[in-house]
């Protein structure tokens, strides 16, 4: 399975990476939406880690133009944020992304939310 890590501080990427990778997961990383969105034309993506705030394209936009490509719409999106409030969680809901976790996070945090986004995905394909 190939995880999408989006965002635009270093270390929280690496962060998000080792835990995936310990986990066995194969890891694309992007600084920002626009580069995640190239990145989706080249590889076959399979679920996205997203932070909210970032430069050029933040992760509310780039999770509505995800949900609005044919293409990638079925990928589930889980958004990664220091943002706590609860206007700013249903904003994220509302653009589609599939679980909110909230900064910081830990691998078993990380890992149960993709389980659960996981376990949603094949029952709906039985």
């Amino acid at each position: 399975m190939k995880v999408l890590v989006v965002d635009d501080d270093k270390t929280t990427r690496k962060m998000l990476s080792l835990i995936l990778k310990t986990k066995g997961y194969e890891v694309v990383t992007a600084e920002n939406g626009i580069e995640a969105l190239q990145k989706l034309g080249l590889e076959e993506i399979n679920l996205i880690l997203i932070d909210m705030n970032m430069p050029y394209m933040d992760g509310i936009e780039f999770t509505k133009q995800v949900r609005a490509n044919q293409q990638f719409c079925e990928i589930p999106i889980i958004m990664i944020t220091t943002e706590a409030d609860e206007e700013e969680r249903k904003r994220a809901y509302d653009a589609g992304v599939d679980d909110y976790l909230i900064k910081p996070t830990n691998a078993t945090e990380i890992s149960e939310s993709m389980k659960k986004i996981m376990k949603k995905i094949f029952s709906k394909n039985v």
